[in-house]
Order: structure tokens, then sequence, then C-alpha cells
């Protein structure tokens, strides 16, 4: 019994919509965590207030564009709809809002 139906899994090397996407909001997740860390680090300057708004920006976009991707893929993990990069992408972009929110506070305070 054959069920032509069933969506068989993207090929290693296809660039999907999903793996795309989740790529781009992992991305933009792991540069709020650096411009976070470092906007952390670097209190005392006067750019630190601009690093922990950008690191708050990019990390707020990669999980909202990390939760489009799961709420839109149709099927589980390993399946080439980028579902996998994308649950990576929230919890990078979830410790970037962290690190911006927390770099943004004590810049507010030493300011």
């Amino acid at each position: 019994m054959y069920d032509s139906h069933l969506l068989a899994a993207a090929s290693v090397t296809t660039m999907s919509a999903g793996r795309l996407g989740a790529s781009v909001a992992a991305v933009l997740g792991l540069a709020g965590v650096i411009i976070g860390g470092l906007a952390l680090a670097r209190t005392g300057t006067g750019n630190a207030r601009l690093r922990a708004v950008v690191a708050l920006t990019a990390g707020l976009v990669g999980v909202a564009l990390g939760g489009l991707v799961v709420a839109t893929s149709d099927s589980g993990i390993g399946t080439g709809n980028g579902r996998g990069g994308a649950f990576v992408a929230l919890g990078v972009g979830s410790v970037g809002i962290v690190l911006g929110g927390l770099a943004l506070a004590r810049a507010r305070r030493a300011g």
C-alpha cells in the first residue's frame, strides 16, 4: 500500500524558504547576543545605550521570525522546513533580548 500524498524530506543541499527564514532568524539572534554582550561589557562608553537597543531589536526580530517559521512549517524536525533552526533562533534570540534588556537597564543607571 503506497501513500502518494506523503511529503518527502527535502534534500540536504536544498535551501527552502523555511530553512532560509530560520537561518536569517538565527543569525539575527546571534547578532543580538554578540552586541548585547559587548554592550554589557562596555557600559561606560557613549554607545552603550545604542548597542543595547540594537541587541534588543535584533533579538526580538530573530524571535519573531523564528516563531513565524515554527508556526508555518507543516512537518517536524528533519524534514527541511526549518523547524529545528527556528527553535534554535527562538532560544538564541531570547538570550539576545535578555542581554539587550540588561545592558539597557545598566546604561540607564550609569547615564
